[in-house]
């Protein structure tokens, strides 16, 4: 199904009028194939049912009704053509896994499909902020001290239950300081400021609650 999907994308890639990747109105790429043909709900429900059994066929006739759509989604939030059109894929691979749960009462089938494709997005762009935030090459000091202090070890998505259990054996005081700046993405100043604490005494706080983390996160790992 997948190998389909991209031997289509390959010969149908979206077309690019504007400069945020979009082609037209909604209704202008919804309804732009060669029969200009507005296809109704009853009828995107059927295509989706028939997914849900497993048609292909009734899969390549929604992509091609509705990939540009997806597209322009995906691209107006990524910013990026190779990323809009990775996802885009990844999203008709989703609506043929999640076909059997569509329910009307969900909203229509194109904004059900739309709904995927902006969640996408989304987790994409969010994910590279985060690879953005551990870079250690960042100029800002408090966001390198964690990239390089917590390489392993501070994966929220991953380690997250770890990472729990570890903050438990910090101070409130070196608690408050790391979440503080973890969690709203401050600078060292920003989160004196916040705590209403001397600069100095923040960067003690978050580097001794660093070297602890660090320290139990390392013991996990060796037991696991």
């Amino acid at each position: 199904m997948t190998a389909r999907l991209r031997a289509v994308s390959a010969t149908r890639r979206p077309r690019k009028n504007h400069g945020d990747g979009s082609t037209g109105t909604l209704g202008d790429l919804v309804y732009a194939d060669n029969a200009k043909t507005r296809v109704s709900e009853k009828d995107w429900v059927v295509l989706i049912q028939s997914i849900s059994r497993g048609d292909q066929l009734a899969l390549h006739a929604l992509y091609e009704r509705t990939h540009r759509i997806v597209f322009t989604l995906i691209m107006r939030i990524a910013r990026n053509r190779e990323t809009a059109e990775e996802l885009t894929l990844d999203v008709f691979h989703d609506v043929w896994r999640r076909a059997p749960s569509y329910g009307a009462a969900g909203g229509t089938v194109v904004g059900w499909i739309m709904n995927q494709a902006r969640s996408r997005a989304i987790d994409r762009l969010r994910f590279e902020n985060r690879k953005k935030r551990v870079n250690p090459q960042l100029d800002d000091p408090l966001r390198a001290t964690i990239a390089s202090d917590s390489t392993e070890s501070l994966d929220l998505k991953e380690r997250g239950r770890d990472l729990q259990e570890a903050l438990t054996l910090l101070t409130p005081d070196e608690r408050a300081a790391i979440e503080t700046a973890f969690f709203s993405e401050l600078t060292y100043a920003e989160v004196a400021a916040r705590l209403n604490k001397p600069l100095g005494t923040i960067k003690t706080r978050i580097r001794s609650g660093l070297a602890k983390l660090r320290q139990a996160l390392a013991a996990e790992v060796k037991e696991s």
